[in-house]
C-alpha cells in the first residue's frame, strides 16, 4: 500500500525532467504573470 522512500526516490529519479524543460516552463510561467499584471495595470489606468 505504502512505497518505501528508496522506491520513492528512485521513481522521482527517473522521471526528473531535463534544465531546457524546466527553464521554458519558468520563462511561460514568467511571460504569462508579466502579462496579466500588465493588462491589469492597463485596464485600471485607462478607467482613471
Amino acid at each position: 500500500m505504502f512505497d518505501s522512500l528508496a522506491d520513492r526516490i528512485r521513481e522521482d529519479e527517473h522521471n526528473e525532467e531535463n534544465s531546457t524543460t524546466r527553464a521554458i516552463r519558468w520563462v511561460v510561467t514568467a511571460l504569462i504573470a508579466v502579462l496579466l499584471f500588465g493588462g491589469l495595470y492597463y485596464g485600471v489606468r485607462m478607467l482613471g
